[in-house]
C-alpha cells in the first residue's frame, strides 16, 4: 500500500435486487477529498445466480452505475462469490461489504484515511480496516437508525464492512468454498490471516446500515435451518482450527451447552412455546426485542446443530 489506494468494493448478492439497488445507489455517491489518497474507485458485484431478475435490472439501468462490473456465477454461495470478485478486481484494497448495506456518503474517503494512518503507524500493510455495522429494518431509510449495543461485534475479520490489501488475501489462500452452508466463511480467513500476522484497526467512521426485514414469526423456520447449518459449518471451522478460541467462537464448549440449556430450559422455551409472547411484542411495535429473545431458543438450536455435527464426524 503506498501513499494512493485504488479500492474495488467486491459484493456478493443473491436475490436482493431491491435492497441492493440501496447500496449501489449509495456507493455511486461517494464524497472523496480533493487531496484524497483515492484515486478511482470500482463495484465488482458477483451475481450468485438470482433468480429475481437481479441481472435484467443491471443491464436496464447500467449508465445509473458507472463504477459497476458485474459477473455471475451458478448458486455457489458467498464464498465462491467473494474469490471470483477478488480475482476479477482491478484495485490494489479490497473493501468487502454485503449487498444488503448502505454506506454513508464519507464511507470509502474513511477506511482510506484509516489506511493511510495505520501505514503510519505500524510502518507496513500488514494490517486492515474493520468498520462499523449498525443492523436495521427501515428500509425506506436505513442510515436513519441509532447505533445500539446489540450492533457491538468482537469478530477479527467479518465481511460485512472490512478493507484489506489485496494481496494479503492472495496470500491467505482467499475464502475456503467448502463452507457452502450458512457461516464462518468469512471468520475462518481471519484466523489464516492472523497467522500472516495482520492486525485490525477499527474504523468507527466508515458506517454501513446493514437492513434486514423487520422480524416476524414466519421467518422463524428460516432462521432455525440457518443455525443449524451454521452449527454445521462450525464443525468445520473446527476441523481446519483446532483450537479453543475457535471452540469458543462455534459455541462448542460445555459452558455454551450449559448457558443455553438453562436457558431455554433444556429447549422447553422454543418456537412455539414463546410464539405468542413474540407476537404480544411484535405487536408493540417492538420486533427487534422480540428477536434478541428468539435468540435463546436459536442459539439452543445451534449448540445442538454443533454438537451432532462433531459427533457425526467422530463416529
Amino acid at each position: 500500500m503506498g501513499e494512493t489506494v485504488f479500492f474495488s468494493v467486491v459484493i456478493p448478492t443473491y436475490n436482493r435486487q431491491p435492497i441492493l439497488e440501496k447500496c449501489l445507489r449509495a456507493l455511486e455517491v461517494q464524497e472523496l477529498s480533493q487531496r484524497s489518497s483515492v484515486t478511482n474507485y470500482e463495484i465488482v458485484l458477483v451475481d450468485d445466480g438470482s433468480t429475481d431478475g437481479t441481472l435484467e435490472w443491471l443491464a436496464a439501468h447500467k449508465e445509473e452505475f458507472p463504477h459497476v462490473r458485474w459477473f455471475q456465477q451458478d448458486h455457489a454461495g458467498p464464498a465462491a462469490a467473494r474469490n471470483l470478485g477478488v480475482e476479477q478486481a482491478l484495485g490494489d484494497t479490497i473493501i468487502f461489504i454485503d449487498s444488503d448495506l448502505v454506506v454513508l456518503k464519507n464511507f470509502l474517503q474513511a477506511h482510506a484515511n484509516a489506511l493511510l494512518q495505520g501505514q503510519e503507524k505500524l510502518g507496513s500493510d500488514r494490517f486492515f480496516t474493520y468498520g462499523a455495522v449498525i443492523n436495521t429494518c427501515n428500509f425506506d431509510n436505513p442510515t436513519a437508525e441509532p447505533y445500539k449495543v446489540t450492533d457491538f461485534s468482537a469478530a477479527f475479520f467479518a465481511t460485512g464492512n472490512v478493507a484489506i490489501p489485496k494481496h494479503w488475501l492472495e496470500k491467505a489462500g482467499l475464502f475456503d468454498t467448502s463452507f457452502q452452508l450458512y457461516g464462518w466463511e468469512d471468520l475462518e480467513l481471519g484466523v489464516r490471516l492472523k497467522k500472516l500476522g495482520l492486525t485490525l484497526i477499527k474504523c468507527p467512521e466508515a458506517v454501513g446500515y446493514h437492513w434486514h426485514p423487520a422480524f416476524k414469526l414466519e421467518q422463524i423456520p428460516r432462521l432455525i435451518d440457518q443455525e443449524i447449518q451454521r452449527g454445521r459449518m462450525g464443525v468445520l471451522f473446527y476441523q481446519k482450527h483446532p483450537t479453543w478460541e475457535v471452540r469458543m467462537m462455534i459455541q462448542m464448549t460445555w459452558l455454551h451447552r450449559l448457558l443455553w440449556g438453562i436457558l431455554s430450559l433444556n429447549g422447553t422455551l422454543n418456537e412455539r412455546t414463546m410464539a405468542p409472547l413474540l407476537q404480544w411484542l411484535i405487536n408493540l411495535g417492538k420486533p427487534q426485542l422480540a428477536l434478541e429473545i428468539a435468540r435463546i431458543f436459536l442459539n439452543w438450536y445451534n449448540v445442538k446443530g454443533v454438537y451432532e455435527a462433531y459427533a457425526h464426524i467422530k463416529y
